[in-house]
């Protein structure tokens, strides 16, 4: 369908977890860029329902609770608040910014449910589990972390390895712990409602290959960025299989139906049908009818999101909302790719974040200045790094020396040589004929990439237009001109201020705020996008008002301020860890420790981590696995005396036998270092 048969269009922004502030890597990734989106169509006119709101379900949420002591609706009343706030103060213009604890959304999800159970759309299965024993609960996807079977990294979740963006389950972990208590979780038998997802492949690989749905063509996939539709694809190939709509949690939307008591939706299911929900309420504060957006053929559905959500956006919630019937699936899934901080992955956890919140306090009324750097750094289609440095020079060389240089020189001359009043433009030159056949081309060059989804490129192009203002003040210097050839200047400073409000008009999707400044400045009501490209925008004697600075320069001492508070931050996460919980002496003469000795050594095939080692304990020539091959080459530690955790229980590991553990002390920057004996000793001594 082309772009001029959709009569609307629903955007939404994934919806954050209120378990935490938001950072800058939210903002670019979903926030921003589908602001922008949002913007420009409004300029347009066109008819645009912009949704988002709270994640207030799910394991991430009663996991905060359980850290701060508090009940998870402690959490979710702060945090929710705390983003709304700060999305608002950003700039970032949501119709609707809703919650999934609101009534309208239980109602919902739990009738969206039960229309699916109804339609036989779920198969109930008993299966096995993890459950922590020691806790007695079964244990939701994020309960649980362990090593990402993908990539090997530490620290997956059960449902998602966020280093390498895989999605997986829970069993496939390996060396999985429960994140309430760190003990190992057992297999226990459970019965939950399962998504049959392998029934729906054939259609689903149909749509994201071809953009084919029954027959008849829902979208272009060359539109796709290359990483969504990869990543989707890797999905389909390695089949698709029934995923579990229910958990045994207590803290959710209850499952409606009979057999569901004590157990609540998935958060897969139930956030995405909170972007319905919230259209619900807005469309009826509103006077609308909310089916319109979201079952009309004629509605363009687009999601924003970050590259871990992707395959949820792309597969999961499309088999959903086909399952239930009517609903239109999305048009197009520009995820992005992740924005790192400094060198470093950017880290709720570790608190390596620059926080929204936090920036609007230190630098108020810079709104903009950050969504223009976000932009212009957007990580579209591969990751992106943020520094303070490149912040300051963005601003400093781009913003104010390009952008708010042009704009500024261009009304103060004119108030300077003509008390504001807009003077007549007399005979062009080539030059000027060729510059206006330029000032012409940029809307539509800026609106067609935003409509791509390439907001760092119209961006730039926003800034081009400045640029080639600057260019044209500078190649005809009107401050020389202006006693020798007055109706030249005249011509110069007119075409100056037709450049300003045309860029008053295209910086709105990215620098609103600005934009709104500029507007008042040049004493205009309205700047519609139809208008943009014209040279005659602002007729001559029409009188404007006297400017001041748009941009102002950020001084060092300001970066440095920032800098220190990441160098804090890294101080502080080096810190010696907290003593554990008291244990017993009785446990800890359980522990069997040996001096041992490396017999042989070698790297374990396809594990970037794992050494395969013989040791003799002293009791026997053994077999261990030992994650130390990122700090020790084989060959130089054969011979080595270690410390031997003997009597711990065996365990395969990439299929060998592991029988034993060897001791190893972590430094702070994450290197490690045998715990050996000063002076050779004989295999088999105790350590107590």
């Amino acid at each position: 369908m082309s772009e001029n048969k959709y009569n609307r269009y629903t955007v939404t922004s994934a919806l954050p977890y209120a378990n935490g502030p938001l950072h800058i890597g939210h903002i670019a990734g979903c926030y921003l860029p589908a602001d922008i989106y949002v913007r420009s169509l409004r300029l347009m006119g066109k008819e645009v329902a912009f949704i988002c709101g709270s994640d207030e379900h799910g394991a991430a949420i009663t996991i905060r609770a359980q850290k701060e002591g508090v009940t998870p609706h402690d959490i979710i009343d702060k945090y929710h608040n705390i983003n709304k706030k700060a999305f608002k103060d950003f700039g970032i213009d949501f119709d609707i910014y809703h919650r999934t604890s609101a009534p309208t959304h239980i109602e919902t999800a739990q009738d969206f449910f039960k229309e699916l159970d109804a339609k036989g759309n779920f198969e109930i299965k008993e299966s096995e589990q993890y459950y922590d024993a020691k806790a007695d609960q079964f244990l939701a996807d994020r309960y649980i972390t362990g090593t990402c079977p993908k990539c090997k990294s530490e620290g997956a979740y059960g449902d998602q390895c966020e280093k390498c963006g895989s999605s997986l389950s829970p069993t496939e972990l390996i060396d999985p712990k429960s994140t309430i208590t760190g003990e190992t979780p057992v297999l226990k038998r459970t019965k939950h409602w399962y998504l049959p997802m392998d029934k729906h492949e054939g259609w689903i690989k149909e749509w994201l290959d071809k953009g084919v749905l029954d027959g008849v063509q829902q979208h272009d996939p060359k539109e796709w960025k290359t990483h969504v539709l990869g990543q989707c694809r890797s999905w389909v190939e390695q089949g698709l299989q029934p995923r579990a709509m229910t958990r045994d949690l207590t803290w959710g939307v209850p499952v409606p139906v009979e057999g569901g008591e004590g157990k609540v939706l998935y958060v897969w299911l139930d956030a995405p049908i909170g972007y319905i929900s919230a259209t619900k309420d807005w469309a009826q504060e509103k006077g609308k009818n909310w089916e319109d957006y979201w079952k009309k053929e004629d509605t363009k559905l687009v999601h924003f999101i970050g590259k871990d959500n992707i395959v949820f956006h792309c597969i999961i919630f499309p088999i959903i909302l086909k399952a239930h019937g009517d609903f239109v699936l999305p048009n197009n899934v520009p995820a992005n790719e992740f924005l790192n901080l400094e060198g470093a992955k950017l880290s709720t956890s570790r608190n390596w974040a620059v926080w929204l919140h936090e920036y609007l306090e230190d630098f108020p009324g810079k709104e903009d200045v950050l969504r223009y750097v976000l932009t212009a750094i957007a990580p579209e289609n591969k990751d992106a790094e943020f520094t303070w440095k490149g912040f300051q020079e963005r601003n400093n060389n781009e913003l104010v020396a390009t952008l708010g240089n042009f704009i500024n020189r261009a009304l103060v001359l004119t108030n300077k040589y003509y008390d504001g009043a807009i003077p007549e433009r007399g005979a062009l030159s080539e030059m000027e004929d060729n510059l206006i056949k330029e000032v012409e081309e940029f809307p539509t060059k800026i609106s067609q990439l935003i409509q791509a989804y390439k907001f760092k490129e119209a961006q730039a192009e926003m800034m081009n237009l400045a640029r080639l203002g600057n260019k044209y003040l500078a190649d005809t210097e009107p401050w020389k001109l202006v006693k020798e050839n007055p109706e030249q200047v005249k011509t110069i400073m007119n075409l100056a201020v037709q450049i300003t409000a045309n860029l008053a008009i295209v910086m709105q999707p990215f620098l609103p705020s600005t934009a709104s400044k500029l507007q008042g400045m040049l004493a205009l009501e309205e700047l519609s996008w139809e208008k943009a490209g014209s040279v005659d925008l602002i007729p001559a004697g029409h009188k404007i008002e006297k400017p001041s600075l748009l941009f102002e320069k950020i001084e060092d001492k300001a970066i440095d301020a920032q800098i220190e508070k990441l160098e804090q931050t890294k101080l502080a996460q080096q810190a010696a860890e907290p003593q554990k919980e008291v244990t017993t002496f009785d446990d800890f003469q359980k522990m069997d420790i040996r001096v041992g000795t490396i017999l042989a050594a070698e790297k374990v095939k396809k594990a970037k981590k794992l050494l395969q080692l013989t040791v003799d304990t002293g009791i026997d020539k053994r077999t261990i696995v030992s994650g130390i091959a990122e700090h020790y080459a084989p060959e130089d530690i054969v011979g080595k005396q270690v410390s031997v955790l003997v009597n711990l229980e065996p365990r395969k590991i990439r299929g060998i036998m592991s029988e034993g553990m060897i001791l190893m002390a972590e430094d702070k920057d994450g290197s490690l270092s045998f715990v050996s004996p000063i002076s050779t000793v004989s295999e088999g001594s105790t350590i107590r």
